[in-house]
């Protein structure tokens, strides 16, 4: 199918260069004066038009989603030459993921593609038997360094000045993070068991917004387990709330057209009695929520965890987790 398409576009492209070709071919005739001339449009080579041009299966390639240009690149090894080129897969990531370029990355884009597209969460390395369900919320971009946590939906956005988290997420229900790793984050909503807390009396389960860099995946210190998460502050609600709420911001952004939708919480976290989690993403933050039933006990305890690239390497993944108390 895949092959038919291409050539469909292939053909269409050699068309319009054919008929550019002959009304060229037809003005060079208006201006000859003699009528022995052999040269007639009629005696074009079609085959001089190459199958293999690569710049325009380069072109082609912008149209076609991954799992296309992987059984395109399968064909041989002039196609698995022209589609394994990085551009291809950086123009196709992007597209993919709606996010602007962030410039430079340290590993291929079809290794980062890869990893975003093959159904790898952060559970699968680690905790499996915690892990219930999850869901891919979207990619945002960090273009600063520093990032904003908030567990309240509030219209008003109120920046913490203490230097403490806990003394932040205390006196205002959010709080700062600094050292984030900039460029392209992945966000999942993870549904988990909650004995990954430690509340004894609780058996159930509880909702995990789950961001991370998107070349987490692929780095050495991920894969042995020499980077792992570490909480960094928790926060208890003790009174009865409507939802469990948690949202992460580059701050750079924090009140910019951009995130705006997030703020009109009315739009996105559904009706009171829709009890199945919500999430929005815009291009630089994300937040999840999920409406909690009046009869439930009052309280939620907010924890938050964050993974550095080493001791004090840069922060690539961040991770809110609610449980009702």
């Amino acid at each position: 199918m895949i092959w038919r398409v291409a050539s469909y576009i292939y053909q269409e492209i050699s068309n319009v260069l054919l008929s550019k070709s002959i009304e060229r071919m037809r003005k060079r005739l208006k201006r000859t004066k003699g009528i022995c001339s052999c040269s007639s449009p009629r005696c074009i080579n079609h085959s001089t038009f190459n199958w293999y041009e690569q710049d325009l299966w380069t072109y082609i390639a912008r149209f076609l989603d991954g799992r296309s240009l992987v059984m395109l690149g399968a064909t041989n090894k002039w196609f698995n030459s022209v589609i394994m080129q990085d551009c291809i897969w950086k123009f196709t990531c992007l597209r993919d993921l709606q996010v602007p370029d962030p410039g430079h990355v340290s590993f291929s884009w079809s290794k980062l593609y890869a990893s975003v597209v093959d159904g790898s969460h952060s559970f699968i390395f680690r905790q499996q038997e915690k892990h219930i369900d999850w869901m891919r919320i979207g990619a945002f971009s960090f273009d600063s360094e520093v990032a904003f946590l908030s567990q309240r939906m509030s219209a008003s956005v109120k920046i913490p000045k203490q230097e403490n988290i806990g003394d932040m997420l205390q006196s205002c229900g959010s709080c700062l993070l600094r050292k984030i790793k900039t460029g392209i984050w992945i966000a999942d909503l993870q549904l988990v068991r909650c004995p990954v807390c430690d509340q004894e009396k609780c058996e159930g389960t509880m909702q995990m917004l789950d961001a991370r860099h998107i070349e987490l995946f692929l780095n050495q210190g991920f894969q042995d387990g020499s980077w792992d998460y570490e909480l960094v502050g928790s926060h208890e609600i003790k009174k009865k709330v409507r939802g469990a709420y948690g949202a992460i911001f580059d701050f750079k952004y924090l009140t910019s057209k951009s995130t705006a939708g997030i703020f009109d919480y009315k739009s996105w976290i559904g009706q009171p009695n829709d009890f199945q989690p919500k999430a929005i993403i815009a291009l630089h933050a994300v937040a999840v929520n999920t409406n909690l039933q009046e009869n439930q006990e009052a309280g939620v305890l907010i924890k938050y965890h964050t993974m550095r690239a080493g001791a004090e390497g840069e922060i690539v993944s961040i991770r809110i987790s609610q449980q009702l108390l």
